[in-house]
């Protein structure tokens, strides 16, 4: 796997007024706030370059087949663990943006769970003269243990971690299926776990749809963003357990310092995602 580290690959894409306004109406927010020029809410970057690979190239999972720009992982689930975040300057609607992405790290280890492979990759948006936004993405790559007819493998562990901080603010969010679909259908995220429900038991073996990491992020961030004081230079978000719509889960958060340390709980109480926000003064 050590041939692939400095891999890389560049792909351009565009801000497009229909794509941002989509994603503002998903947040519950005004679409027509944004108009062509206008700037982007940083973490809004992710709805840029959803997946191209061509219909006979995506797996049993829904995701595409690796072993092209990334390692050769067969037999595997992919599932998405984390991303740390700097953002150098802004992007607008109508920006023409290029992306280089870079093979940073594949290792392969052991963990409670078994054997799995993290793999990290850097990718750099660039939107005219020089670099908008710098962006590390870690993958986890664990065995495919279902049998050829697909049994049902054991439920995924759910559970969060005990909080162990007060929080400034907690916001309720309920996800549903409706939310869910739309923010796959704005990243192009054809990952069956977030939409496919016969599959998630019987296959992946999960107790219902799981809401996206990124989604989760996605609404931490906005949950925090009126209480900065300030813009957003980066952010280090880390996923520790899944979230499944129906769930009661809270948006909680803090102010530390020149950063907001936020985090989703789920029903148990325990802490499944945190993002820490660095605070632009």
């Amino acid at each position: 796997m050590k041939d692939w580290l400095g891999r890389q690959r560049t792909e351009d894409d565009e801000i497009s007024l229909g794509a941002v306004r989509r994603l503002a109406a998903m947040l519950d927010q005004d679409p027509d706030t944004y108009a062509r020029g206008s700037e982007v809410p940083e973490s809004w970057y992710t709805i840029l370059f959803g997946p191209t690979a061509r219909q006979s190239s995506i797996g049993r999972d829904g995701h595409p087949k690796s072993g092209d720009f990334l390692p050769p992982l067969n037999n595997t689930r992919r599932m998405f663990a984390g991303r740390r975040v700097t953002f150098h300057k802004p992007l607008r609607v109508g920006d023409v943006v290029e992306r280089v992405s870079t093979v940073r790290h594949v290792e392969a280890k052991t963990g409670r769970t078994g054997l799995f492979t993290l793999l990290t990759v850097v990718h750099e948006l660039s939107a005219g003269s020089g670099v908008a936004v710098t962006e590390e993405q870690d993958h986890v790559y664990r065995a495919d243990v279902a049998d050829a007819a697909g049994a049902a493998k054991p439920a995924q562990q759910a559970k969060g971690q005990p909080a162990t901080e007060a929080a400034d603010w907690s916001e309720p969010w309920s996800p549903d299926n409706v939310q869910l679909f739309r923010y796959s259908a704005l990243t192009f995220n054809g990952h069956r776990i977030h939409y496919d429900l016969p599959y998630t038991k019987e296959v992946e073996g999960y107790p219902g749809l799981v809401v996206n990491g990124g989604l989760t992020a996605l609404m931490l961030v906005e949950a925090a963003r009126q209480k900065l004081g300030g813009g957003i230079a980066g952010y280090d978000a880390r996923a520790m357990a899944p979230l499944f719509i129906g769930q009661a889960i809270a948006l909680n958060g803090r102010i530390v310092g020149d950063k907001a340390e936020t985090w989703a709980t789920g029903p148990d109480g325990g802490v499944h995602y945190r993002v820490t926000i660095a605070i632009r003064k």
